[in-house]
């Protein structure tokens, strides 16, 4: 069997800003037309690996090939095949929407004919119409995140780098960008995307690499990292904190139990699925404790996470971005 076309190759890829080490010996293997997820909490390295296979920051240690180009060595041969969005919109205030695309297309090399068909092109694709004529600066960030998708897409890359591509996007520009991310793989364009969102790694996925603390500690498929934490659970959500202390301490030495605190949530796994529901929900009313709800769920990605990382996806850690102002 012919083994699969690889896109993105790291081996040991390690960056450090003086002792902090912000991605430890990272291997990652991204098939080509494919979608591969970076998923952590803040500070993880995800920013920081992204950079580095971008060209924009050279690696501490390790090796990254990036389009079959080393992207320290031939750094001009990896910017040629890739595109990249980083998490804040590069756009020009004072140019309208269209002026902007218009503007990265006659730079990428397009005659002024050719440069306005893709420009329409475009803002049919990212449900642009609406604020084709206005300026950036008066547009929402919803709206500039969507031009600034668009943007990258003048040139159709080899692979594309969304780093953090939903960040503050209301839920109709969301599924913009999910629906034009599927056309692309569609395409045969590799992706490489990062992203706090579990639904969306979830939704978009073919495989995800779990970060933590600038190391992987997880991969797989989404399906593949669900399986690892076992079988069907029993979820408990009580109405209030001090409800939930009550459930713990009714269901406590009778069940094995997870407690998500910030979700109010108490979990026991339920193997035997509609008899473990039961014996969950008589206890539950033997207590008389007033519930939201309780309910039998196979495990989440956001489970998975949990497990795996020991904290939800959203922390108040330092992130990516604060450390490329530490390392300049």
């Amino acid at each position: 069997m012919t083994p699969p076309e690889l896109t993105v190759i790291t081996d040991g890829l390690t960056k450090r800003f003086g002792d902090l080490v912000a991605v430890d010996h990272i291997d990652l293997r991204v098939e080509a037309g494919t979608v591969t997820s970076l998923l952590g909490p803040n500070g993880a390295g995800k920013t920081t690996m992204v950079r580095m296979l971008a060209t924009l920051s050279a690696p501490t240690s390790g090796t990254a090939i990036v389009c079959g180009h080393d992207v320290v060595r031939e750094a001009d041969a990896v910017r040629s095949a890739i595109s990249m969005t980083g998490q804040f919109a590069a756009l020009e205030d004072n140019l309208t929407a269209r002026e902007n695309l218009l503007l990265m297309a006659r730079l990428r090399g397009y005659g002024r004919g050719a440069a306005g068909r893709l420009v329409e092109s475009l803002i049919d694709r990212f449900d642009i119409g609406e604020f084709r004529d206005k300026l950036i600066k008066a547009v929402s960030g919803g709206q500039r995140r969507r031009v600034d998708l668009a943007a990258s897409l003048v040139v159709q890359p080899q692979l594309l780098v969304l780093d953090e591509p939903t960040s503050g996007l209301d839920p109709r520009s969301r599924q913009v960008v999910w629906s034009t991310v599927r056309d692309l793989v569609d395409e045969g364009v590799t992706l490489l995307l990062t992203t706090q969102y579990l639904e969306e790694a979830d939704a978009l996925a073919d495989d995800i690499v779990l970060i933590d603390h600038g190391r992987a500690v997880a991969a797989g498929t989404p399906s593949d990292l669900k399986a690892r934490i076992g079988d069907q659970r029993v979820d408990v959500v009580a109405v209030d904190s001090r409800g939930l202390d009550g459930l713990v301490g009714a269901l406590s030495g009778r069940f094995d139990l997870t407690i998500a605190r910030e979700r109010r949530r108490v979990s026991v796994p339920a193997p035997d699925e509609l008899d473990d529901l039961a014996s969950v929900a008589a206890a539950v009313r033997a207590s008389g404790i007033p519930i939201d709800e309780i309910a039998l769920r196979r495990p989440t990605l956001d489970d998975a996470f949990l497990a795996l990382t020991g904290q939800p996806p959203a922390t108040d850690t330092l992130s990516d971005d604060s450390l490329v102002e530490v390392a300049s």
